[in-house]
């Protein structure tokens, strides 16, 4: 009986599967499930808005975008603004 050439594999419980040649080690992804991608791109949003706050330290009107969009999130928090 001839064998499947391919191997997947998920290292997560089936949130991400990937594909590689049986024998090989270089694999590719294959799947990715919406839980997965979710989690992804909230990640990628985390970075974003690091990377802004660091580049903000160095631009003056950043740093006050920055402390606009707090005034508008705590007041939007704490019922003080109507969207």
């Amino acid at each position: 009986m001839e064998q499947w050439p391919y191997v997947f594999e998920s290292p997560d419980g089936g949130q991400t599967i990937y594909i590689r040649k049986h024998g090989e080690t270089e694999r590719k992804l294959y799947h990715v499930s919406n839980e997965a991608l979710e989690n992804m791109n909230d990640l990628k949003e985390t970075q974003l808005w690091h990377e802004i706050r660091q580049y903000a330290k160095h631009d003056e009107e950043l740093q006050k975008a920055l402390e606009r969009v707090k005034i508008i999130y705590y007041l939007k928090k704490h019922g003080n603004l109507q969207s």
